[in-house]
């Protein structure tokens, strides 16, 4: 698989949502400009409404056309006729929303992690992949891996408030642990069964949040 410039715009795109939608779920309720159920309600809105966006542009031809116009270059082929991974994002941010209401700082760190460490996984893997594990490969997973640990010790740290309740930093081995985690799950996603296999834009985010809950309190 080349790596292409709607490949790139695709995964900065992600990026971009990655970071804005943390930070807003973060930072609202923080600075007590909405309470976490309006945003909670603002995510269940967004995700029906993309929910029906997506069955639009299978099943409304004019939709569809719509629809291929102008966003069809950023689907990947296996797509074309299933949720998008920016629907399955949705939902897991309003899982995460629900399950950790009380802790907004996980919520954002959770969605920051997966949505990032896919984004540099996907660019390094396509573009100097050598080394296949399945339809992914070791370089693009080693790059995911890097960049949580970078996030863990570098950057999270330094946003504001953002670690007031992990006393300034996150411990070394949960960061270790959080980040293998993600890498792992993002390179072998979960499956129910041979023929089903859950996304892993909607599951990581969810165990990389339960994992940092955990590890919290086992602090």
């Amino acid at each position: 698989m080349k790596l292409t410039k709607e490949e790139i715009q695709r995964k900065i795109l992600h990026c971009f949502t990655g970071t804005l939608v943390p930070g807003a779920i973060f930072y609202l309720p923080f600075y007590k400009l909405l309470p976490m159920r309006a945003i909670i309600l603002i995510i269940a809105l967004f995700l029906a409404a993309s929910l029906m966006i997506e069955l639009a542009r299978v099943r409304v031809p004019i939709v569809q056309k719509f629809f291929y116009k102008w966003f069809g270059h950023m689907l990947r082929p296996e797509e074309k006729y299933k949720i998008t991974g920016s629907t399955y994002i949705a939902a897991s941010a309003l899982i995460c929303a629900l399950l950790f209401h009380r802790h907004p700082d996980i919520i954002a760190m959770a969605l920051c992690l997966f949505v990032l460490g896919d984004a540099i996984a996907a660019i390094v893997g396509i573009s100097i992949g050598r080394i296949k594990i399945g339809k992914k490969s070791l370089e693009g997973s080693l790059a995911c891996f890097v960049l949580c640990m970078i996030l863990f010790v570098a950057v999270f740290p330094f946003v504001p408030h953002l670690l007031d309740t992990w006393t300034g930093h996150i411990p070394f081995v949960t960061a270790l642990i959080v980040a293998l985690l993600v890498t792992v799950l993002e390179l072998f996603p979960l499956k129910l069964s041979k023929t089903i296999t859950l996304n892993d834009n909607l599951t990581v985010p969810v165990i990389a949040g339960l994992a940092l809950l955990i590890l919290q309190r086992m602090g």
